[in-house]
């Protein structure tokens, strides 16, 4: 399994038989799409239209079986939503035996009931940017405490080639305030169930 980070909350997973693109919203940022025909495609929350052909484009909450991952939707509030809003999607992806969630613009207050769905967190990918458009670090903070995930994924920082709407907080910045040092920075994250530690680290994963 091997992770890949392409700037806002944009990632890919890619597998022996399968690629994952996830918030490929990157042409609304100033930057090119990532998504290629025949990928697998996840968004958290809204988007436009998706230029290449997507094996498959999955935007709600559910379950699903696709080529040798197990994927789950969960609903959950976005960050500026109403209470009883739940506009976003909270998605958990199983790759050979790895446990990935992609929380997108998340309300930080996460429920028991959302918690259990998601169950054991490997690998937590969260946006630290902040400013009302998306988690801040103080918020990310709260849900990395309650999923307690073996390794850690800062997205969606300042970054000078992407349009962002509202300015973004440094990684540096995000850094200092979780109180996290990173472990190691890396080009991709390759990474065996096997190769887990129990301790929580934090990863820095370079743009492509």
């Amino acid at each position: 399994m091997e992770l890949q980070f392409y700037g806002a909350n944009c990632l890919r997973v890619v597998t022996k038989k399968a690629v994952v693109t996830i918030d490929d919203n990157l042409t609304d940022l100033g930057l090119k799409s990532v998504t290629k025909n025949g990928d697998i495609v996840l968004f958290t929350g809204l988007h436009g239209d998706v230029l290449a052909g997507p094996k498959i484009v999955i935007d709600q909450p559910g379950e699903y079986e696709v080529s040798d991952m197990s994927i789950k939707g969960v609903a959950a509030r976005g960050h500026i939503e109403e209470n009883d809003r739940h506009g976003t999607t909270l998605f958990r992806l199983i790759v050979d035996g790895v446990r990935i969630v992609i929380t997108g613009h998340v309300y930080p207050e996460l429920t028991d009931e959302q918690l259990e769905a998601l169950g054991t967190v490997d690998i937590l990918c969260i946006p630290v940017g902040g400013n009302g458009y998306t988690l801040d670090p103080t918020g990310a903070l709260k849900i990395i405490k309650k999923i307690g995930p073996k390794i850690i994924i800062p997205t969606h920082y300042f970054d000078a080639t992407i349009k962002y709407p509202v300015s973004q907080v440094s990684l540096e910045e995000a850094i200092k305030e979780l109180s996290i040092e990173p472990s190691e920075t890396v080009d991709k994250l390759k990474l065996k169930v096997t190769e887990l530690d129990e301790a929580t680290r934090l990863v820095i994963l370079e743009r492509q």
